[in-house]
């Protein structure tokens, strides 16, 4: 897909995350928008997958380490057919597969179970090693909230990415510098994110997370870093794409009103 048709998919993907989140009354939906974009280009122009073999060896895998942002992820793989669309609206709902947090055993597509944050990276890790010991070529994507990063677990795992030059991984922070009681500086501050991931051992490339140009290029130029890891840094908007929802801190774990919901609609409609 062209940058033209990959943002057209991204609005898809937002309204799926409205949806989603609307139908249940609860959710996750300022984190979900932030990551939008950087999924858009994964599932529709980056990853080798195949909708109709979910659990295709050669796959390349992807983590959703903040599994709470799991709307975004059931919104692309919906769209990008591993499940119907319309499924979107059951999310959350006592007898749907698609729970509040993504359960590998139950939907097709979701290669980690996750929610529990801070231990996705591990988790990719040993799909990276995994990798490299059965001679795959496939490529391991890992999603990190900038809030999440403040889990000691992060750090001991970046230390094993290093360890074993894992060049098959590529560790996303979503930087929307946004979590559920305030700003990063305000909760614990992380900052420089960039500093800390390069002084251990990864190669690192800052973009616009909402800009899907340079996130496509980003991505190519990860596939070409040998001997060691690379991460990501994606500046983004908490609530992208819904303009009440911009960068507000309340929207990390609400669902809209109805007249909310129409709004978020129409403003995507444009």
């Amino acid at each position: 897909m062209n940058i033209e048709e990959l943002t057209k998919v991204a609005i898809k993907i937002r309204k799926g995350i409205i949806d989603a989140v609307y139908s249940a009354k609860s959710g996750h939906p300022g984190g979900s928008l932030s990551i939008a974009d950087i999924l858009t280009v994964l599932y529709f122009h980056e990853m080798n997958i195949d909708p109709k073999n979910p659990n295709w060896e050669d796959r390349d895998r992807i983590v959703l380490s903040k599994g709470h942002c799991s709307p975004a992820l059931y919104s692309c793989l919906a769209n990008k057919g591993y499940f119907p669309v319309e499924d979107l609206k059951t999310f959350r709902k006592i007898d749907s597969y698609l729970q509040g947090h993504p359960d590998k055993n139950k939907v097709p597509g979701v290669d980690m179970t996750t929610g529990s944050l801070g231990q996705g990276l591990s988790a990719a890790n040993g799909m990276a090693i995994a990798g490299k010991m059965d001679n795959k070529d496939y490529r391991v994507y890992c999603i990190l909230g900038d809030g999440e990063i403040e889990e000691g677990q992060v750090w001991e795992a970046a230390m094993t990415s290093n360890k074993y030059k894992l060049d098959n991984l590529c560790v996303i922070i979503d930087n929307n510098n946004l979590q559920i009681d305030g700003t990063i500086e305000e909760v614990m501050n992380s900052y420089p994110i960039d500093e800390k991931f390069k002084s251990f051992g990864f190669e690192i490339i800052k973009i616009d997370g909402h800009d899907i140009e340079e996130i496509m290029k980003a991505f190519e130029v990860a596939k070409n870093i040998k001997g060691k890891p690379t991460c990501i840094i994606a500046k983004t908007i908490k609530g992208k794409g819904i303009s009440f929802m911009e960068n507000q801190v309340s929207w990390h774990g609400k669902a809209p009103n109805e007249e909310q919901y129409k709004q978020a609609i129409e403003e995507l409609e444009v």
